[in-house]
């Protein structure tokens, strides 16, 4: 349907809607905490969409809603957050996090459109994803749903999979709804703590946080979720200048915007900004919240609220415009299920994808050559509380942890731990595998130190795993330490002490202050949440199946102290560091390592043409994938800004001993900056422009380029 037929529909509808009507398209109701029998009176009263309910419960509400004088169909909504994982037959892809790893647009657009596929063959329209706040603290809890660090790689990764949701045309059976969220600056909040106020000026919020959601905007994405915190003290749930100002007028935003869970009454509860719901939603919906999650109570104040004249009834009309036009654009009036593909959750296509994912986003941070193993040991033993839970192994946002906690449901296969991925690589090569849990992550859970030095004491090499389990993952989970947690580090040193070859591998949910575990191993691979065959992947690249390619999308501290330690911070400290402290991270943004050796030389940047080229050598023995990054810093600036800042990336694929020209074309606005006005501007000026093999300066060839 084109753009003006869509217009001309929603028109005529919202002619013929009543004012009750037109509310309850604002709503978005929880079924899993009102049930059958509520959520009924809910579609039969119009409700706009329901969240989190599934199979013939959805199909039995959308019959309900297409029996109303007017037929409009529900939109559902599931967090299908890396994968379509609140169903424990659907395809489990690595976390943000992980895949941010890769720092490949294209595994982000597949893991959108398998997980866009199997939530509409559940009958579905729309997910929560993608996180496009950045994890810049890493004590915040929900840093493993965020593609890291950066603004330019988390927009260029979030621009990515929300292709991969929405494919070519909404209306599409395969098509689903994608969201950005969490607009805006939820992942600043101060001391990492979540939903808390985020203590910025609103020209950081427009440098820093905006870029990712301005590239999902220019990527057609349909929804945008508002945050739970505050900026400077004013709830973004009721932040007119952010969502009307900058975000419809400045972005061209056409979509839809939802609150996040419950956030009408937590200006009342929590924020203490409003006395009472209706003053809360008066407020909400002024700002320019077009749906209302899960604050029911949203119905009647709004209609109490524009009966006694204090909100407009065309701030309703607005709303359910913008929500009308979506499900139009989704076809939903004459076909109100997505249809799918039957027969893909978990499919052999689907499967290969999330295996070439979780190969992908591996990263190998360390090694001196005990990697990869010859496949000629007659012992390995792999070691550690992470090597065999495949709840750590999965992340957060999966059918055992949301909507409700549920860690009692079995887990369902396919999948393979570190331990199975072990097992089998041996097995394939007549290597005995033994395996040994050693300790708990946590101080209350069971150790065997000594056992797992038993175990390990006569391997030919050791496999160490470690991390954190989901208990320490996720909302309302904010850490305040970050070192490994329970005996992790006695259970490495006791390892270590057997002076037999040792890698260490992290299954976590973010960087944690690993130390000797990471700086005293042979080898370290940095594995996160990687999905259903994140432990697969491990044993693969620990064999030398693939050359590992992955790169930090975000940087690990020494210690929690260090903290914040990303690698785009401003200069000007003191002798830039703490005194007890390196002034480096433990390892840095963009860092990684493969079974190949990159050298880079003949910088050559053209300022006239905007272009900058560089010489990329593999000095290895074996292919390998290199990952060119392109820093810019402003020499001298208006405004202090960032030592270095990351403007763009390509990834180049060379046999050993090959050599390759690597070149970008650049644009002024890669080089611009927020004004102490708040506007985006070029400067003229010198800029130190960077290239190579990590943000690391030692990694970088440098040159100026003058504008």
């Amino acid at each position: 349907m084109k753009n003006a037929d869509i217009q001309t529909r929603v028109e005529s509808l919202l002619v013929q809607m009543t004012l009750e009507e037109k509310v309850a398209q604002m709503v978005q109701v929880p079924y899993a905490m009102v049930g059958r029998e509520e959520a009924l009176r809910w579609a039969k009263l119009g409700a706009g969409s329901f969240l989190h309910v599934l199979g013939d419960d959805a199909r039995e509400i959308q019959r309900e809603a297409m029996n109303t004088r007017l037929g409009i169909p529900v939109i559902f909504g599931i967090d299908a957050i890396h994968g379509h994982g609140l169903n424990d037959h659907a395809t489990i892809f690595p976390t943000q996090l992980a895949a941010a790893c890769s720092w490949d647009p294209d595994v982000a657009y597949t893991m959108g459109r398998v997980t866009a596929r199997e939530v509409a063959t559940d009958g579905l329209h729309w997910t929560f994803s993608p996180v496009l706040c950045l994890g810049r603290d890493t004590r915040w809890g929900r840093v493993n749903e965020t593609f890291g660090e950066d603004p330019y790689l988390a927009g260029e990764l979030g621009a990515a999979i929300i292709r991969g949701y929405q494919g070519d045309d909404l209306s599409d059976g395969e098509s689903i709804l994608a969201c950005a969220k969490h607009y805006l600056g939820y992942g600043e909040a101060t001391g990492a703590r979540d939903s808390y106020d985020t203590e910025c000026t609103y020209r950081k919020v427009r440098e820093v946080f905006l870029p990712p959601f301005k590239k999902a905007a220019e990527a057609g994405c349909a929804t945008f979720m508002t945050a739970y915190g505050s900026v400077d003290g004013t709830p973004l749930t009721i932040d007119e200048y952010l969502m009307k100002d900058v975000l419809r007028d400045e972005l061209g935003f056409d979509g839809f915007v939802v609150t996040d869970w419950d956030n009408v009454n937590s200006l009342v509860r929590r924020q203490f900004v409003a006395a009472d719901v209706k003053e809360a939603s008066f407020l909400a919906a002024k700002a320019g919240n077009d749906m209302i999650m899960t604050s029911t109570e949203f119905y009647d104040a709004a209609l109490e609220a524009v009966r006694d004249g204090r909100l407009e009834e065309r701030i309703i009309d607005d709303a359910v415009r913008h929500i009308l036009t979506i499900k139009l654009r989704m076809n939903l009036f004459e076909k109100p299920e997505k249809t799918g593909k039957p027969g893909c959750f978990g499919c052999p296509e689907h499967l290969e994808e999330a295996k070439d994912a979780a190969c992908k986003s591996l990263v190998l941070l360390k090694n001196d050559g005990m990697l990869p193993l010859s496949g000629k040991e007659k012992k390995i033993a792999v070691i550690g509380p992470n090597a065999d839970d495949i709840q750590a192994q999965y992340g957060d946002w999966v059918y055992f942890t949301h909507p409700l906690p549920n860690p009692t449901h079995p887990a369902v296969r396919p999948y393979v731990t570190v331990k199975e991925g072990f097992e089998a690589a041996c097995a394939e090569r007549g290597i005995e595998c033994v395996y040994h849990q050693g300790c708990g992550v946590l101080p209350s859970q069971s150790d065997d130190i000594a056992g797992a030095v038993e175990a390990a004491k006569d391997a030919d090499a050791i496999v160490l795993v470690l991390g954190d389990i989901i208990s320490q993952v996720g909302e309302a989970k904010d850490r305040a330490c970050l070192e490994l947690s329970g005996r992790q580090q006695e259970l490495f040193a006791a390892l270590r002490a057997l002076n037999i070859p040792l890698a260490t591998v992290l299954v976590a949910s973010k960087p944690l202050c690993v130390g000797d575990a990471a700086l005293k191993a042979n080898a370290f691979i940095c594995a996160f949440n990687g999905g259903m065959f994140g432990g697969e992947a491990v044993a693969k690249a620990v064999f030398g199946e693939f050359n590992p390619k992955g790169r930090l999308p975000i940087t690990f501290p020494h210690h929690s102290g260090q903290l914040p330690v990303y690698y785009n911070s401003m200069p000007g400290w003191h002798d830039g560091k703490y005194c007890d402290l390196p002034a480096e991270p433990l390892f840095a943004f963009g860092e990684g390592m493969g079974y190949s050796a990159f050298a880079y030389s003949d910088l050559e940047i053209d300022a006239a043409s905007l272009t900058a080229s560089v010489l990329v050598t593999n000095t290895g023995k074996r292919a390998g994938v290199e990952t060119v990054q392109v820093y810019m810093r402003d020499v001298v600036s208006s405004v202090v800004t960032p030592v270095k800042q990351l403007i763009a990336f390509k990834q180049v694929a060379l046999e050993a001993g090959e050599a390759a020209r690597v070149a970008f074309t650049l644009t002024r606005e890669d080089f611009s900056i927020v004004n102490r006005a708040g506007q985006r501007v070029t400067e003229p000026g010198d800029f130190l422009l960077m290239i190579g093999h990590s943000s690391k300066d030692e990694d970088l060839l440098k040159g100026t380029l003058t504008l």
